[in-house]
């Protein structure tokens, strides 16, 4: 249960983080610590500006990055509403990757290009893409990556007339993501044999250790045509809302816009900031010391991620050397 649960890997961040915030985290204790990070593991947001490494490195880690991704910035998507005249409905790879880096500062730019490709195929990679289109492929790409990269070898062998007896299947975790070769499918007509092609995928997801979609669907999908490319395949992926419903981190298709309790706390905020711009240019100094403190919203964890403070650290000790080389 551990192992699959990944319990070691949440136990070592939990340790790491304690020993690089001992000094905060000794003012609170740290059975509130601990209560705090499992509490943040539990909701999903664990994941909030962290390095790549951590948020890739389990499948509920995924999950929750592609849930958090949804919930800040759907309403770039939403087609009407109240916050629509704000948003804009279509995105280029490099500005979909510019909100990833919001809440991964450093998610690659390979994977956001992979995730595009699925949406645009041959087209030029600045074409504009919604966001469910985005959405949907880049969980699929996000979440089955390791799964993907084997399927490119896979497919690619069968194009070239070989037959794949030896599964392909990652070792590797560290986050850096190895240039696949986008497989040739400018002609419909190309591709695999539907069946040998799924025979391989079975295969594969039976030896691999690494997240792979469920095996029916897949042979659902294959079973009902002739011959399939490679990004036809990925296409057929992200539609399948039975993978979605799988996964469980993102809503239908239909739903996917809509999020009454975001759009509740979104209402507060709005309401928060609107009563402050009219009160504030009215009340004196006075006024505002016999005014009752706002109550902060609370932040579940405590802590700072460590490449925060990795990058503080980085900048001070910039700033003492120029304040140094000046007083030379």
């Amino acid at each position: 249960f551990a192992a699959q649960r990944h319990v070691l890997t949440y136990m070592e961040d939990a340790v790491s983080q304690l020993l690089e915030n001992r000094e905060d985290i000794s003012q609170y204790g740290i059975a509130r610590f601990f209560t705090d990070y499992f509490n943040s593991v539990r909701q999903g947001t664990h994941i909030l500006f962290r390095e790549f490494s951590f948020v890739q490195a389990t499948p509920h880690n995924r999950a929750s990055f592609l849930r958090t991704f949804w919930r800040c910035f759907r309403t770039v998507g939403k087609n009407g509403g109240k916050y629509s005249s704000i948003c804009c409905y279509l995105l280029t790879a490099q500005e979909y990757h510019c909100l990833l880096q919001l809440l991964c500062p450093d998610f690659p730019m390979e994977l956001t290009q992979k995730a595009a490709r699925i949406v645009l195929m041959d087209d030029a990679m600045d074409c504009l893409m919604s966001f469910s289109d985005f959405l949907f492929a880049l969980q699929i790409q996000f979440y089955y990556s390791e799964f993907l990269e084997s399927v490119a070898a896979i497919y690619q062998d069968l194009l070239a007339g070989k037959n794949p007896n030896t599964v392909i299947v990652p070792t590797s975790s560290s986050g850096q993501h190895r240039q696949r070769q986008p497989p040739n499918d400018c002609n419909p007509l190309e591709g695999v044999e539907a069946s040998l092609f799924y025979q391989c995928l079975e295969s594969l997801c039976d030896r691999s250790k690494y997240s792979c979609p469920p095996s029916a669907v897949v042979k659902e999908m294959l079973s009902s045509v002739q011959r399939m490319t490679f990004y036809g395949f990925l296409m057929a992926l992200a539609k399948d809302q039975g993978i979605n419903r799988a996964l469980g981190a993102l809503p239908d298709k239909g739903d996917l816009f809509l999020d009454p309790a975001m759009d509740q706390e979104i209402e507060k905020l709005v309401a928060q900031v609107s009563g402050l711009s009219v009160s504030g240019p009215a009340s004196s100094s006075a006024d505002t010391a016999n005014t009752p403190a706002r109550n902060s919203p609370r932040i579940n964890s405590p802590w700072k991620p460590l490449h925060h403070r990795r990058k503080m650290d980085a900048e001070s000790e910039g700033s003492n050397e120029e304040t140094d080389s000046s007083e030379n």
